[in-house]
C-alpha cells in the first residue's frame, strides 16, 4: 500500500511538471526578424539633424530613428529594440513639427515631398547589419 501511494506521488509529481514545463516562457518571441539599420541623412551635402526617418514594411510595424547633429540615425523598432523587420521597405525623411500651425494655414516640411509625403525612397531589409545613406536634394 505504501508502495502504491509513493507511485501514485511520483506520478503526479510527473505530470505536474510536465504541465508547468510547459506554460513557460519558452524564450520565443512573437517578435519577427529584424535587420539593424543605420546611416547618414544629407541635404545638398549637408548633414541633416533631428529629422525623423520611417521605414514602413509591406506588411507589419514601421521602424522609426531621429538623426543626430551630424545626420547620423539608428532605427528603432520596439521603445528597447534596434532594428527593422527584414524585406521592402517604403522610406520617409520628415522634420519634426515643433510647434503647432496657426488656424488656416498649412504646414510646409522643409524636405521636399518626394522624401516623404509622396515618398520615392526605398529599402530593403536583410538579416544583420544594413547600411542606408540617403542624400537628398533640396531642389
Amino acid at each position: 500500500m505504501k508502495l502504491l501511494k509513493s507511485f501514485e506521488s511520483l506520478c503526479l509529481f510527473i505530470l505536474t511538471f510536465c504541465l508547468l514545463a510547459g506554460c513557460g516562457d519558452s524564450g520565443g518571441s512573437d517578435q519577427p526578424d529584424l535587420g539593424t539599420v543605420t546611416g547618414v541623412v544629407t541635404m545638398d551635402g549637408q548633414p541633416l539633424s533631428n529629422v525623423m526617418v520611417s521605414f514602413t514594411p509591406e506588411n507589419g510595424r514601421p521602424s522609426i530613428a531621429r538623426t543626430d547633429e551630424a545626420g547620423n540615425y539608428e532605427l528603432g523598432y520596439l521603445a528597447e529594440t534596434k532594428g527593422a523587420v527584414i524585406g521592402k521597405h517604403t522610406v520617409s525623411i520628415t522634420t519634426p513639427q515643433e510647434n503647432p500651425t496657426p488656424p488656416g494655414q498649412v504646414y510646409k516640411d522643409p524636405i521636399p515631398a518626394k522624401y516623404n509625403s509622396k515618398t520615392t525612397l526605398t529599402a530593403d531589409v536583410k538579416a544583420g547589419a544594413n547600411t542606408f545613406d540617403f542624400q537628398l536634394e533640396s531642389k
